[in-house]
């Protein structure tokens, strides 16, 4: 088969596919509404469909149109987001909320260029929007699809390196249906996410196994290929919860690292890990907790799996005597803590059996 016959046989066989067998149902499939669509894949963003969902439906839920979401309360949106991580789309959504809702007087942009200039989307986001909810002749490009096409038709070009990711929007953008992109992108999607996985695909039953390079080739497992591998290093959190009366001292995080705009208590990232009551004969922790001062708890040590970084966090319960003097945290009620977003890993200390009931 010449490499004309084969991109037909592809885009033909995968259209029948998405018509005949394509049993995937997500609330924003189908959908024409340019701002659901945006919400969807902005929280899809570095986060799995399932993990997402729950989230989608209770944006949409509190907030069912841009400028309702424009006009809310910040806590309160960063509350609703919290758990799902990469809080910088979050920041983001906000700003792109607001600049629709203000600046373009709700009116959400329809051409892709102009798509593109909201904060936070990029090339595959501004693409599924297009297509999506005007069904304009953009290619989606993310892992499922260049996957699918990396194995089908035996591409052994990296798909992180620059070449790569040039040849596989070129590619896709070829192969796109320009008469029903919503349909062709939507099916694309939905093949590499179900039939051409990245373990365990369904190549038996595939209904481009016939024409497929890596699986004449035995190449499967080998496609797609990364030159760059993913480097993770682990972070240990030591956090002192500093309770005075019936107030706890926390603080917003300000630092363009992870959990940027959430909230903490007192706390110290190393990269080495020591014992709680190591951590409590440091200068940090005397300087904090002063000579008068009683430990209410220590907890266990908590994980949380980042993508590029393991997050352990012990959590060192004290009452303290005096207020502290440090106008870098300010005293929260207990009963108010629940309000604000904090990282999952803090949540999880929250759901404990040691909660600040005490």
């Amino acid at each position: 088969m010449n490499n004309y016959n084969k991109r037909i046989f592809f885009s033909e066989n995968l259209m029948h596919w998405n018509t005949m067998h394509n049993a995937r149902t997500m609330p924003w499939k189908g959908e024409k509404d340019p701002y659901k669509i945006w919400l969807s894949e902005i929280i899809l963003q570095q986060t799995r469909v399932e993990q997402g969902l729950e989230y989608y439906k209770s944006f949409i839920k509190n907030y069912s149109s841009v400028q309702q979401l424009a006009i809310a309360d910040e806590k309160a949106i960063f509350k609703l987001w919290e758990g799902l991580g990469y809080y910088s789309r979050c920041k983001n959504l906000l700003a792109s909320a607001k600049y629709i809702a203000f600046e373009l007087q709700g009116n959400f942009p329809e051409k892709y260029t102009e798509i593109l200039k909201l904060k936070g989307v990029g090339p595959y986001t501004a693409a599924a929007i297009a297509s999506f909810a005007y069904n304009q002749p953009y290619a989606v490009v993310d892992g499922n699809v260049m996957r699918v096409l990396a194995r089908f038709f035996g591409i052994h070009t990296p798909v992180d390196s620059t070449i790569g990711k040039n040849y596989f929007a070129c590619l896709a953008q070829e192969l796109l249906d320009k008469q029903t992109p919503a349909l062709y992108n939507q099916g694309i999607m939905d093949f590499g996410a179900t039939i051409c996985k990245p373990k365990l695909p369904l190549c038996d039953t595939c209904t481009l196994k016939t024409a497929c390079t890596a699986f004449k080739k035995k190449e499967v497992k080998m496609l797609p290929v990364k030159e760059k591998k993913i480097v993770k290093k682990e972070r240990f959190f030591y956090n002192v919860v500093v309770a005075y009366k019936d107030e706890i001292y926390v603080r917003q995080r300000t630092d363009k690292d992870i959990w940027q705009n959430l909230w903490e208590f007192i706390a110290i990232d190393r990269e080495e890990k020591i014992t709680a009551e190591e951590f409590m004969k440091t200068i940090f922790f005397r300087n904090i907790a002063g000579k008068n001062f009683i430990v209410n708890h220590i907890s266990p040590f908590y994980k949380q799996q980042l993508t590029h970084q393991t997050i352990h966090a012990v959590f060192i319960y004290i009452n303290i005597q005096k207020p502290l003097k440090n106008d870098k945290y300010t005293c929260v009620k207990k009963t108010a803590l629940r309000q604000l977003a904090f990282p999952k890993i803090t949540t999880l200390y929250f759901e404990d059996k040691l909660t600040l009931k005490q």
